[in-house]
């Protein structure tokens, strides 16, 4: 069984894995026989500020299966208190990679789509399998809003989910609802994985343009993405300024008392 490297950082467990590794165990959970799904989350900045306060989120993360690291400002936070990660697994490079990965070892790889407004799964679609020849997206749904709410429509969702014989389940319906539908629906979820991957499905379908690579690799992703979507982010991004620096204080300090 493959190492998973747990380390403890805000609270949370994290599992300090690379790309490469994380794709790897990933690509073991698809091709398996157990019908269980185990979930993959990737807190970012503003998850972190979230699990401070949010218990459910914090029980989600707990249930999940694999927590890797979305955003380098958690990377340098953990570096910063002792827990060094390798890198960021970002879900809007891990969805790419998995899928790469399928196509280079002719892995046949079926796959769902949830989440994404009305029509943009679908060209997310054609994309993905115009790419990735050995990836079928088997079904796609944009859920109402306030699905997550609706005991009966989510139920029917799984139900939907199922009918396809999908292996993969790609939610990106936004944090943290989507890492809390994925865990309070698990059990209804016949995929091998599902991945909580926010925009993901919007950028694989063209609907929205990811950082130049030159603003990742320098952690400015965040910045990009508020200057296009300023009016839902910054308030968000403002908070997380505030807040996140503090929970780094706050955790130096309890690893400094620790000592």
């Amino acid at each position: 069984m493959m190492n998973l490297k747990p380390v403890s950082l805000f609270n949370i467990q994290v599992n300090a894995l690379s790309m490469a590794e994380t794709v790897e165990i990933i690509a073991t959970w698809l091709v398996g026989s157990n019908q269980s799904c185990r979930f993959v989350v990737t807190p970012n900045v503003d998850h972190i500020v979230q699990l401070d306060t949010n218990q459910s989120l914090q029980s989600a993360y707990r249930n999940a299966a694999l927590v890797v690291v979305d955003g380098k400002p958690v990377v340098w936070a953990a570096n910063l208190l002792g827990r060094p990660l390798p890198g960021t697994v970002p879900g809007s490079d891990l969805v790419p990679a998995i899928f790469e990965n399928a196509q280079k070892e002719q892995t046949p790889l079926k796959v769902f789509l949830l989440g994404a407004m009305p029509g943009v799964a679908e060209r997310a679609k054609l994309n993905i399998e115009t790419q990735w020849p050995m990836v079928q997206i088997v079904g796609t749904h944009s859920p109402a809003f306030g699905f997550e709410k609706d005991t009966t429509y989510s139920t029917e969702i799984c139900r939907m989910v199922n009918a396809t014989n999908a292996q993969l389940l790609l939610v990106g319906v936004g944090a943290p609802k989507q890492e809390l539908w994925v865990n309070a629906h698990a059990h209804q979820l016949r995929v091998h994985a599902a991945l909580c991957i926010g925009a993901t499905i919007d950028f694989l379908a063209g609907e929205k343009a990811r950082a130049p690579m030159w603003m990742r690799k320098l952690g400015l992703e965040w910045l990009h993405r508020m200057s296009t979507e300023p009016r839902r982010l910054a308030k968000r991004y403002f908070i997380d300024a505030i807040v996140f620096p503090r929970l780094i204080a706050k955790a130096w300090w309890q690893r400094r008392r620790a000592a």
